[in-house]
């Protein structure tokens, strides 16, 4: 039996949601600083922060958080970071290998690099390899991101490969939900999958669903 992948649960704004997700075996709860529906402002994310770092989550430890970002400026960045202390930086829009590590040696926080399947008509070897040493995860994505939508998981071996190589772990986003998590883990063993829309109704974070979805993932 191959182990559960790690499970992160994305675009939270409110605390509610983040206290009744106490007890579930999630890692990693992340907050959307990129223009979306999902927004946060440094200081509503401090305090979403002090919620999470309250909780028991996988192995009775309180989750990883993780900031999404798309091209922000260095500055900016640093500023955010300094009202919300995120433990990871992740990085969703054409940012650079140098980049990358600048925010890892200076500000001294993971890095996750998005790489949206398709967009930049690299292979999978040569999207990734760009990252060697500059960050701590890749995670693939469908293009645009936040679409809802998923990808060829075809495509999915490749990039397995291509991270494995760099030795980071791959993470896998784009349309999940708890209605089609377990066909994607059937064929691949990927190191840790990402949700957002897919444990939403209406637009709102669903906690039925987020139980739903991470037993989905726990108990295949």
């Amino acid at each position: 039996m191959t182990p559960s992948p790690r499970i992160k649960i994305c675009g939270l704004k409110d605390t509610a949601t983040i206290e009744a997700m106490n007890g579930l075996p999630f890692h990693e709860i992340g907050f959307v600083f990129a223009a979306s529906k999902r927004q946060v402002d440094g200081e509503t994310a401090a305090s979403l922060i002090t919620a999470a770092k309250k909780l028991q989550a996988a192995g009775g430890e309180a989750p990883q958080t993780v900031g999404v970002f798309v091209n922000p400026a260095f500055e900016g960045l640093e500023a955010i970071l300094a009202k919300a202390p995120l433990d990871v930086v992740q990085l969703h829009g054409q940012e650079t290998p140098e980049f990358c590590r600048l925010v890892k040696s200076s500000l001294h926080k993971k890095v996750w690099k998005v790489i949206s399947i398709g967009k930049d008509g690299l292979s999978a070897r040569e999207s990734v390899s760009a990252y060697d040493g500059a960050v701590d995860a890749i995670l693939i994505d469908t293009a645009g991101g936040g679409t809802g939508q998923t990808f060829d998981w075809q495509v999915i071996s490749a990039y397995q490969e291509a991270a494995a190589a760099i030795q980071v772990p791959l993470y896998v986003a784009g349309g999940l939900h708890p209605g089609n998590v377990e066909e994607l883990l059937a064929g691949n063993a990927v190191d840790g999958i990402d949700v957002s829309s897919g444990v939403e109704t209406d637009g709102r974070k669903d906690i039925e669903k987020i139980k739903l979805f991470v037993r989905k993932v726990n108990e295949r």
